[in-house]
């Protein structure tokens, strides 16, 4: 039974010990308001809809791709909002420009958010308190995830948490 507990002990610090890298947008800052071309142009709110500049660099080694994720974990759904998840980004790119969501790099998938939208889908929360908006990049130990567009922003997640090497984040807020 102890080696069992120790087993189980080290699996879980080897899944916390994912290497942090470094991530900057000339969008979004940490802490900082989410700019209006970052909010939604659907759903009453007239933002621009334009996913934000991103670059990273420092990945860790043995990164083989990419995914970006952007999550409202404020929304009034229980569980959440996801606004883009973009995955099986090629190793080789470390940004991704404003607007990439209209383009994104030969290989990279793109699947519906929470709006039911492929793509990104800017803030848009009900009038109240700010919610905050994580855009996340991690570095994948995989080519490629196995999943295709039709996958949902919990089965991305659970994905590149199961590969990842390494995370980034910046946290952004937006209300009405």
């Amino acid at each position: 039974m102890k080696l069992y507990i120790t087993a189980v002990a080290a699996s879980l610090l080897m899944c916390d010990a994912a290497q942090a890298f470094d991530l900057k947008s000339t969008d979004l800052t940490e802490g900082g308001t989410l700019k209006i071309d970052q909010v939604s142009n659907i759903f009453g709110c007239k933002g621009g809809n334009i996913s934000p500049e991103m670059s990273w660099s420092d990945p860790p080694e043995g990164t083989k791709s990419f995914a970006v994720t952007l999550y409202d974990p404020d929304a009034p759904t229980g569980s959440g909002f996801w606004h883009w998840s973009a995955f099986d980004i090629p190793v080789s790119v470390m940004s991704l420009p404003r607007g990439a969501a209209s383009s994104m790099p030969a290989g990279a998938l793109q699947s519906k958010g929470d709006a039911g939208i492929t793509g990104y889908t800017g803030a848009c929360p009900p009038p109240g308190p700010p919610h905050r908006y994580i855009l996340t990049v991690k570095a994948l130990k995989v080519e490629k995830l196995g999943l295709d567009a039709t996958a949902s922003g919990a089965l991305i997640g659970f994905m590149t948490n199961a590969n990842k090497l390494g995370e980034a984040s910046i946290t952004a807020t937006y209300g009405q």
